[in-house]
């Protein structure tokens, strides 16, 4: 098991974890749903907005278990 990251300094500013992988998992989602705008798949959902919290969710979820380990 990996040892878990208490806390990230970037330019001297400490950081948690989560927030560290939340920030990813919200470029990760932006570029998502940008790529589902570009081939137009977005028209297939419902609600668009919903698909992106959700992309959001999931990708701060496997971001922090799978590279940071949360």
């Amino acid at each position: 098991m990996f040892p878990v990251p208490h806390e990230f300094t970037i330019g001297g500013v400490m950081m948690p974890p989560l927030f560290v992988s939340a920030w990813l998992g919200l470029v990760a989602s932006i570029i998502t749903a940008k790529l589902l705008n570009r081939f137009r798949l977005a028209r297939f959902f419902f609600y668009p907005p919903l698909v992106f919290m959700a992309m959001m969710v999931i990708y701060t979820l496997l971001i922090g278990v799978l590279f940071i380990g949360i």
